[in-house]
């Protein structure tokens, strides 16, 4: 562990304690009595509040008043999390209550000059590029705040122009391409849900009592979302094309490497289309479809196309 690392780990480790001992940091850092004094120096040239007690139980005591000192940052954390901070400027809403400017502001006031420099000379040489979320989702703060309490949500969700009311229990906040989602059990029917944030319009605390314990959602989510007649497929790709999978997946996939590269997973009754959608991006790269049934839809959605172009 480098020194600058050390020593921000120290300050936070020491921060829980109203005194310690030098073999305190000798054990827990695995370092010698000289570096354990140096680093003590450093702490206090940091500006903690450190004093030592003479005596024969002489130890280091931290001033009850303290105030947490700065944190040390290495370059490529500073880096890393300049680059956490843009990917939430490409958002239109957030479950944080926050402003991007005054975050950037405040993380800049925990960096020294020479840090600042080495940002903006970072700026010009790497581009970050993020899918940009134009679509308000209003409820995502209560969504999470709902999760973190564990109590259910009565909603209104706009589905194909019409407004359905749902009882969910959220368990999930995600973000793919663009969109916010949020998985929960619908407590009528104890079925796996997924909701567009945006499409939400209307949500309201509920104070029924909750059937299934948090972890257990988070944990077996596929143990609510599979029927009893759902449909096993197996399809055999050509192995260069194995990233479009990693890139974008469901929970009900996975992917088994080997001597074939073979995309395995299940689908309920009524998301044929849906999974035949998946698979069209694959294009010329699918070698075999199992079962027959999905292979046909999938040859029907092409033989569209086709049509479709022969007539423009």
């Amino acid at each position: 562990m480098k020194k600058s690392e050390r020593l921000n780990h120290m300050i936070m480790y020491l921060n829980d304690f109203d005194y310690f001992n030098l073999s305190d940091l000798i054990n827990k850092y695995n370092i010698s009595k000289s570096t354990a004094l140096r680093d003590i120096a450093s702490l206090e040239e940091l500006g903690m509040p450190i004093y030592a007690e003479q005596g024969r139980y002489g130890r280091y005591v931290i001033l009850k008043n303290r105030l947490l000192s700065p944190i040390i940052f290495t370059i490529d954390e500073v880096y890393a999390l300049y680059f956490a901070m843009l990917t939430l400027k490409a958002y239109e809403s957030t479950p944080f209550h926050l402003s991007i400017e005054k975050l950037n502001e405040k993380f800049e006031n925990c960096l020294s000059g020479e840090q600042i420099k080495e940002i903006n000379k970072m700026k010009k040489v790497l581009k970050f590029e993020a899918s940009k979320h134009n679509s308000v989702s209003q409820f995502l703060d209560n969504i999470l705040e709902s999760i973190i309490n564990e109590v259910s949500c009565k909603i209104e969700y706009l589905k194909n122009s019409k407004t359905v009311n749902y009882h969910i229990q959220f368990f999930q906040i995600s973000s793919k391409f663009g969109q916010w989602y949020a998985s929960g059990i619908e407590l009528k029917s104890n079925k796996y849900k997924v909701f567009r944030c945006d499409k939400i319009t209307s949500l309201e605390f509920s104070d029924d009592k909750l059937e299934f314990p948090i972890e257990k959602l988070i944990n077996s989510p596929l143990e609510f979302y599979q029927s009893d007649k759902s449909i096993q497929f197996e399809i055999e790709i050509l192995d260069s094309e194995k990233d479009i999978f990693y890139k974008d997946n469901y929970p009900s996939m996975k992917i088994e490497l080997g001597t074939k590269t073979i995309i395995k997973g299940f689908f309920n009754v009524g998301e044929e289309e849906f999974i035949s959608d998946y698979f069209l991006k694959y294009g010329t790269s699918i070698k075999s479809v199992k079962p027959q049934s999905l292979k046909s839809i999938i040859y029907e959605k092409i033989k569209k196309i086709l049509d479709h172009y022969e007539e423009i």
